[in-house]
């Protein structure tokens, strides 16, 4: 529980990652706000922590929201201490992974709750607080999908509801985008079947490959499913075109994520407004 660099920049600049540990951040948030120290220490030794972030699961996503408050306010000096004199940002930007769309905005909105279960305190002032800035045009609810109905289905409602509560959406991130190299004309044939058995065999011989019966209907067969998820992903594109958000393609690599990997895929969202 404690904020680690992971990366830097090929242009400058630090990543830092923190898993948040619920017990560590109640610790936390008791100590920041409420000054226990000791006393805060003593309960985490008669387990009175781990059975609150037990019996009240909305508490692991009002201290993991809380977390990410901290973070975005907390500000540095010269010399890089932190303070009530400090001006600049300790960090340009910070993302939290979140739960599944489907439960997106319970999670972000459960500070809310907590407002309307604690009418006056401190615990009221900082739950306001939060959803200030959860719901002002500092915060950007991005929201990630790939082309199959269902998901696209999830993120159509997820915005609905995210706008519905008052947490600003931003972009919808295509996650795994599959290339396709075939025209209309060839992809409807692939579809049904129909690419010409002539055609592939040429193309195997130039690649000097197996021609044989089995080698062929092997890849029309390919070909069939290719088209198949092709034309799937472009009816499902378009309801995603319709959500009104802007969009960021995320290309599918077939060799899997590695460094190299990881800075494309940046370039790809740096390039789409997410940067």
């Amino acid at each position: 529980y404690s904020e680690e660099r992971i990366a830097v920049a090929p242009g400058g600049g630090d990543v830092f990652a923190l898993a948040i540990d619920p017990e560590a951040a109640l610790m936390e948030y008791l100590d920041l706000y409420y000054r226990l120290g000791r006393a805060g220490k003593a309960l985490d030794r008669f387990g009175v922590i781990d059975f609150a972030t037990t019996i009240a699961p909305g508490l692991r996503d009002v201290l993991l929201t809380g977390k990410v408050y901290e973070a975005a306010r907390r500000k540095t000096g010269k010399g890089g201490k932190t303070g009530k004199g400090s001006r600049k940002q300790v960090y340009d930007a910070v993302v939290l992974d979140a739960p599944p769309t489907g439960r997106i905005t319970r999670f972000l909105n459960v500070n809310a709750e907590m407002a309307g279960l604690a009418k006056v305190g401190p615990v009221r002032n900082q739950a306001d607080s939060i959803m200030s800035l959860l719901r002002s045009p500092q915060t950007a609810v991005h929201l990630v999908t790939v082309l199959e109905e269902m998901p696209v289905q999830e993120t159509a409602d997820g915005i609905t509801a995210l706008a519905a509560a008052g947490l600003p959406v931003g972009s919808v991130v295509v996650n795994q985008v599959r290339r396709n190299g075939l025209d209309a004309r060839a992809l409807s044939a692939a579809e049904a079947g129909d690419l010409p058995d002539a055609g592939i065999r040429e193309g195997l011989k130039a690649a000097g490959l197996d021609t044989d019966e089995a080698v062929v209907t092997g890849l029309q067969e390919l070909g069939s499913a290719h088209a198949a998820r092709v034309l799937l992903e472009q009816q499902q594109r378009a309801v995603v075109d319709g959500l009104g958000r802007p969009v960021v393609e995320l290309p599918a690599l077939a060799e899997g994520i590695d460094l190299g990997a990881l800075y494309e895929l940046a370039q790809d969202l740096r390039e789409g407004g997410l940067a």
